[in-house]
C-alpha cells in the first residue's frame, strides 16, 4: 500500500514537472514570435489578394510602426462595424476601453488597401497565451462592407493560419459575439 502512494506521488510530481516545462516552452515560443519584426517577410505571396477587379495589398504594422492617421481610420471601421452589436449584448460599446485594447504595445495589424490606397480591411491580433497554449489570438477581423463576401475575409484568416504555423502557435483563436451571426456562419464556412 505504501509503495502505491509512493508511485501515485512520484507520478504526479512528474506530472507537474511536465506541464511546468510545456508552459516554459510555450512562453518562449510566444515571446518570440513576439519579437519577429515583420511575419508577413517570409510570405510574399500573401502581401496581395486579387479576384475579379479587386486588388488589394496587405501590409503588416506593429502598434508601434501605425501612424495616428491610419490607426484612426482601423478604429472608425471597427467602430462602425461593431458598435451597433456591442450595444446590443451586455457588455456595451466601451469607446475608450476598446481603443486602449488596439493601442496595447503587444497589438499587431494586418491592414488591407484597395488600389487607392483606401484601407478596405484589418486584423488586429496578437502571439498570447490561451489556456496554457501558445496562440494567435485575432482580436478583430474587420472589412469594409464593400469588400465584404468577396473572399478577403478568408483570405487573411490564411495568413494569420500561416504566421501562427511559421511561428510555432497551437493555433488561431477568436471571439465572436453569440448574436453576431453573420460572423459565426463565416468562421463555420472556413472549417
Amino acid at each position: 500500500m505504501a509503495n502505491m502512494v509512493k508511485k501515485k506521488r512520484k507520478n504526479a510530481l512528474k506530472i507537474r514537472k511536465e506541464k511546468k516545462l510545456r508552459l516554459k516552452e510555450a512562453l518562449r515560443a510566444v515571446e518570440k514570435a513576439n519579437k519577429i519584426e515583420n511575419p508577413l517577410t517570409d510570405l510574399p505571396d500573401f502581401k496581395n489578394f486579387q479576384k475579379d477587379d479587386i486588388k488589394i495589398r496587405i501590409e503588416y504594422y506593429s502598434i508601434n510602426s501605425i501612424n495616428e492617421q491610419m490607426f484612426s481610420e482601423i478604429f472608425c471601421l471597427m467602430k462602425k462595424n461593431m458598435e451597433i452589436m456591442y450595444n446590443s449584448c451586455s457588455w456595451g460599446w466601451q469607446e475608450e476601453k476598446k481603443y486602449k485594447e488596439m493601442k496595447e504595445s503587444s497589438a499587431k495589424y494586418l491592414v488591407a488597401f484597395d488600389e487607392n490606397d483606401h484601407i478596405v480591411g484589418f486584423s488586429h491580433f496578437r502571439f498570447d497565451m490561451d489556456y496554457g497554449s501558445e496562440v494567435l489570438y485575432c482580436y478583430e477581423l474587420q472589412l469594409d462592407t464593400s469588400i465584404q463576401r468577396k473572399g478577403l475575409g478568408k483570405f487573411l484568416l490564411q495568413i494569420l493560419e500561416l504566421i501562427a504555423f511559421k511561428n510555432n502557435m497551437k493555433k488561431v483563436v477568436l471571439t465572436v459575439l453569440k448574436h453576431n451571426l453573420p460572423a459565426i456562419k463565416f468562421f463555420y464556412s472556413l472549417k
